[in-house]
């Protein structure tokens, strides 16, 4: 007789994994299955691993000009095996560390690939154990997406799984997308010493976010050496007599062409479902309804087929993994009847590139294409006294409101530290708080956090 369960959660990021917690805090028995290792592609490929990079590749900007603010350091150089090693080292502290968690819930982890035969059955292989269950919850995320580009699959040319293990520096390297993605290994490199060249199909990078934020972003970089390039389709990637790979591509139907080392494809992401559904899995499993690769779901996240749950990448819209955690809990209690906990009205973005971005609700754009009536409210940092004194380049706080009763709506932060201030605004929006409700709060001085304060009043 097969094992039975409550819940059987299929992938191990951090939707999957922090779902499976809920459950079994609530009395569910359940099991979570991963292919791979425990904590999924934010873990082990995504946003751990990149923003240890980060970390580093920032120190090494600020020392390296340290002598405008009293320091002076010779000979200094990233050893890139050494900064690969303190990367893994975090990473496999922190899988630690979720692997005591499954175990201090009674979590079951199961090593192996899961397809979904039934709404209420899962085989594992490569065994082909077959495991009963009530509920099903998809959350196996999403893959780099790299689009046909004529040598696409050229030695050298690699997506953000590949240049995260990079043990050795470029002397060049070209982004194809000007996204999160593209621009957050383009501070990193850029930082390092690497030149970089940053290719963007749309009219402008992070287009769908704040024009300010873009239009700022690209002038920090352009200063600090990365070639930027909006509106350009690379045409085909080819490889150099001397080693390195040539872009070509048309910037606003100009024939142009970028030299690199290296050529990272950050040009999105796509549902992960490859081998999800069994070859002889039932009629209403393998008819689940879908779009463009994409599991759909309704606002319980529940799929076309009753039993079964999709969460996170897979499912599409926000690819952020805070969003998979939320969906998560709240898939959890929709299958135990409850009403959701989490407010998913307001997913707060982060950007990790130097100054940190920070955005939460609408912009100012969207709120007049949606015929709302607003005021906007700047704070330049320029102003704020932790920001001068730390050496912060330009930077603003912005926030929308409405007109009339100044309900706060949306905010964009560009500084330092944005990401870490910017759930201040989330919590601002989904509690209808004011502008006069923040200006009351009193803010320490001196912190970036205080020009929250500035911004309201």
């Amino acid at each position: 007789m097969a094992d039975r369960y409550d819940l059987i959660v299929i992938g191990a990021g951090p939707g999957g994994y922090e779902a499976a917690i809920e459950a079994a805090k609530s009395g569910m028995k359940t099991a979570l299955i991963e292919r791979r290792e425990l904590g999924g592609t934010c873990l082990n490929r995504g946003c751990i691993p990149t923003k240890t990079l980060l970390h580093t590749a920032e120190l090494y900007r600020e020392v390296r000009g340290a002598s405008t603010i009293g320091l002076e350091a010779e000979n200094l150089r990233c050893d890139m095996a050494q900064l690969q090693a303190r990367k893994n080292a975090v990473v496999e502290q922190l899988r630690s560390g979720i692997a005591s968690l499954m175990k201090a819930n009674k979590v079951t982890v199961i090593q192996g690939s899961a397809s979904i035969v039934d709404s209420g059955r899962v085989r594992i292989e490569p065994e082909g154990t077959e495991l009963e269950t009530e509920h099903i919850l998809i959350a196996t995320g999403s893959t780099p997406a790299v689009p046909p580009i004529p040598g696409a699959d050229l030695p050298g040319v690699v997506t953000s799984d590949e240049l995260l293990d990079c043990d050795a520096l470029p002397q060049s390297l070209v982004i194809i997308g000007g996204g999160v993605i593209g621009m957050e290994f383009a501070s990193v490199f850029s930082a390092l010493g690497c030149r970089v060249t940053v290719i963007e199909a749309l009219e402008r990078i992070l287009a769908n976010m704040d024009k300010e934020i873009s239009q700022n972003l690209k002038m920090i970089m352009k200063k600090r050496g990365v070639d930027i390039h909006a509106s350009a389709m690379v045409q085909e990637i080819t490889a150099d007599p001397e080693g390195g790979l040539t872009c070509r591509y048309a910037e606003k139907d100009k024939p142009a062409q970028a030299q690199g080392g290296l050529v990272l494809i950050a040009t999105g992401r796509r549902a992960c479902t490859e081998g999800l559904f069994a070859a002889d899995a039932s009629e209403a499993v393998t008819s689940m309804a879908m779009e463009r690769g994409r599991i759909q779901v309704n606002g319980r996240f529940e799929t076309s087929v009753p039993g079964i749950y999709a969460i996170g990448d897979v499912t599409g819209g926000i690819q952020l993994a805070h969003a998979a955690t939320a969906q998560g809990r709240n898939a959890v209690a929709a299958m135990a009847g409850k009403e959701p906990s989490i407010d998913l009205s307001v997913i707060p973005g982060c950007v990790y590139t130097d100054p940190e971005i920070g955005c939460a609700g609408i912009t100012a754009d969207e709120a007049k294409a949606a015929g709302l009536e607003i005021i906007s409210r700047k704070y330049v940092m320029g102003a704020n006294g932790k920001s001068v004194l730390s050496g912060q380049e330009r930077g603003f706080i912005k926030i929308v409101a409405a007109s009339d009763t100044h309900r706060i709506l949306g905010a964009q932060m560009m500084c330092a530290r944005a990401t870490d201030m910017i759930s201040q605004f989330s919590a601002a929006i989904v509690n209808g708080l004011t502008l006069e409700d923040l200006a009351r709060v009193v803010f320490p001085h001196p912190t970036f956090s205080e020009a929250i304060g500035e911004a309201a009043r």
